[in-house]
């Protein structure tokens, strides 16, 4: 489950020649998933003076994590406390709302159950007290001063949640009732991204676009759209490869966003003592169609199984949801993946093995169906059906607990760290709540990282 750091796949970055860049950048964000795009869309409001350019190595946006998942707006519930996960969660919630409306994004606040068998009654017991906490919080007061209440909860009986979904099973004892919960169409919500970037007169998005090497830079090289320019400050050459054509770029500021491959990218300045392992893990998703969900209207969720842990560190279980049509799926499941057997049976240089585990499989099936009854009990086996599969980013291994998100400032000289100017930025670990998240993400990097390094309108 441990990708090692020695394989191909961490050299690849390393290998391509380097060349003078040609073109100067104030800011280069690597990834156009929904992060991706969320900072450069900030970037391009808070310095419209400045050139923002987004590289994305597959020909769409969003084509990897930010198009696989649930397209739930999440309430912020699951995690500590002073998490960057509660945190930007919260807020970007919010932040969500706020923007598809303003935007015309279909979305939909359905609210979501979190339904509870007797012997897990304590577990959601301790969800409803800690979103009582946030209260307490200057903090949380902040993300909405309007709000008398940061994460409205409440604890319902098993017949309560009835009354709201009949088709609950009578072992549901308990529940906890989130409002705040919703889902969104997230294709809609990118291209609006995409389309305030490429409308804002300094943006710019660069799709079918990799990067192939990135090296630290502080000595004098000129652009070519300004050759008589001399560039002497520290900053990033980036190497980009697009339809077999080479490009050198340079970034005063580098935001790595790309997602799946974030450590990837990192490592690639990094000393191998000091390069990140990468793990994954793949979540299969089904839709269901058949007795046993009759009229259903919000998000149901059961107890995960959390073993010795408080929280719902890996997976949030098995868990109902809608689209905005109405229709019920499930997932997603957990299935750890071990990249090192795609490496012995394959091209060590193919940073998409993952690609290669994206076919639904049919066997997963059984083991959702066991799960999904334990609060639905009437769904049938022949009801489920595969449809499409996720695949996480991961920094600890199975079992490893709570990891949250990581936000990451690399210089390329002792003398910039020094002097707090042009970082690389790097985003890792982002899964979920990354989708709910990204717009709050976007903030929390451009008015709180890339300004504090020196960067002004």
């Amino acid at each position: 489950m441990l990708l090692k750091i020695t394989n191909g796949l961490q050299v690849l970055l390393l290998t391509a020649l380097s060349q003078q860049p040609e073109t100067l950048v104030d800011f280069l964000v690597v990834g156009g998933g929904v992060v991706g795009l969320a900072i450069a869309q900030r970037l391009t409001k808070a310095y419209p003076k400045k050139l923002t350019c987004l590289v994305e190595r597959h020909s769409r946006n969003g084509e990897e994590t930010s198009s696989r998942n649930s397209e739930v707006i999440h309430s912020g519930l699951y995690y500590p406390p002073d998490s960057l996960k509660t945190r930007l969660c919260l807020r970007g919630r919010d932040l969500l709302y706020a923007h598809c409306k303003s935007h015309d994004i279909p979305h939909k606040q359905t609210g979501k159950l979190v339904v509870a068998r007797r012997d897990q009654v304590d577990y959601i017991q301790k969800l409803y007290h800690k979103s009582k906490g946030f209260q307490s919080s200057s903090y949380f007061r902040q993300i909405d001063p309007s709000s008398k209440v940061v994460l409205p909860t409440e604890l319902i009986s098993g017949h309560e949640a009835r009354q709201m979904e009949p088709e609950l099973s009578e072992d549901i004892v308990a529940a906890l009732w989130c409002p705040k919960t919703g889902i969104l169409d997230s294709h809609t919500f990118m291209q609006s991204l995409e389309k305030d970037i490429s409308e804002s007169g300094s943006g710019e998005i660069v799709q079918g676009t990799t990067v192939v090497r990135i090296d630290k830079h502080d000595k004098p090289a000129t652009t070519r759209h300004s050759p008589s320019e001399v560039v002497r400050e520290c900053g990033w050459v980036v190497q980009l490869s697009s339809n077999g054509t080479n490009d050198a770029v340079f970034a005063r500021t580098l935001i790595n966003a790309s997602g799946l491959s974030s450590p990837l990218v990192l490592n690639s300045i990094l000393d191998p003592e000091h390069r990140l392992p990468m793990f994954f893990a793949r979540g299969s998703y089904a839709s269901y169609h058949g007795p046993g969900i009759a009229n259903i209207k919000h998000l149901i969720y059961p107890c995960p199984h959390t073993g010795p842990n408080a929280h719902a560190f890996e997976s949030l279980g098995t868990h109902l949801t809608l689209d905005l049509q109405g229709k019920v799926r499930f997932g997603p499941d957990i299935e750890w993946m071990d990249p090192s057997q795609d490496i012995l049976d394959g091209d060590e240089s193919d940073v998409d093995f993952w690609t290669r585990h994206l076919t639904p499989d049919e066997s997963r099936m059984v083991q959702m169906h066991k799960a999904v009854t334990e609060y639905l009990p009437n769904v049938i086996p022949g009801g489920f059906r595969p449809d499409y599969v996720g695949i996480r980013p991961k920094l600890i291994p199975p079992d490893g607990g709570f990891q949250d998100f990581v936000v990451r400032i690399d210089h390329c000289t002792p003398e910039a760290a020094r002097d707090r100017v042009n970082p690389m930025i790097s985003l890792l670990g982002i899964e979920s709540p990354g989708l709910t998240s990204s717009l709050a993400i976007a903030e929390e990097v451009v008015d709180k990282y890339v300004v504090a390094f020196g960067n002004q309108v």
